[in-house]
């Protein structure tokens, strides 16, 4: 066994490229909007600030991702 994973059950290791791409491993990219998920308020997303960390101008509630309200 290495200290990167088990040798013995190749296929397992995340390796090159075997991370979780772009929106499943939570980044939506540039633009968008955040999103009081209370009030439905919609400020446009900023680079670098995640929407969780800010809050809502109306009502003072946490901001969401656009992209994650709308998820199914």
């Amino acid at each position: 066994m290495s200290i990167l994973g088990n040798n013995d059950a190749p296929g397992k290791g995340l390796g090159y490229g075997g991370g979780h791409g772009r929106n499943k491993g939570g980044a939506f990219g540039l633009g968008g909007y955040c999103v009081c998920a209370k009030c439905g308020a919609k400020i446009p997303h900023q680079q670098g600030l995640k929407c969780t960390k800010l809050k809502c101008p109306e009502c003072g509630h946490t901001m969401i991702r656009e992209e994650l309200l709308t998820k199914s």
